[in-house]
């Protein structure tokens, strides 16, 4: 989706299109928003081909869900140029949309919201994994 004037956000991308961005531009940056527990047990994205990391700060905490007030400090000390491309993940799209917006407030040219997520929607089964998302697009990664 291409930016809009009135969009909060630069926009929402697929995780296919996130990994060509990232390919592409050695100063976009991916910025895992879940929390500790799915970075854990879930799993975390992996960008060493790139020659980056992730970098991972909590949007919400496990296990009350309360918002991380530092956010967007923790994202400008990990994030050096404000201009370059974010790409913003969380499990399914809509912590990371979020978390796109504050970035966005904070000014942040370009947060992108990762649609999908890392893990995407559940399948009919409610498994996460295989319809869309970082996971079920084939990207890399890793678990543990």
């Amino acid at each position: 989706m291409a930016p809009s004037s009135s969009s909060p956000y630069a926009g929402d991308i697929s995780a296919t299109e996130a990994w060509e961005r990232l390919k592409a531009n050695p100063k976009a940056q991916l910025v895992d928003v879940r929390t500790v527990a799915e970075w854990n047990f879930v799993g975390l994205p992996d960008l060493s081909e790139l020659g980056r990391q992730v970098h991972c700060i909590e949007w919400q905490s496990f296990p009350g869900g309360a918002r991380n007030p530092g956010f967007v400090t923790e994202a400008g000390q990990a994030l050096a140029d404000p201009s370059a491309p974010v790409m913003l993940l969380c499990r399914s799209g809509a912590r990371s949309r979020a978390a796109a917006i504050a970035l966005t407030e904070a000014g942040f040219a370009q947060a992108f919201n990762i649609a999908g997520g890392f893990e995407g929607d559940a399948d009919q089964e409610g498994h996460r994994g295989t319809t869309n998302g970082w996971k079920a697009e084939n990207l890399p990664w890793r678990q543990g």
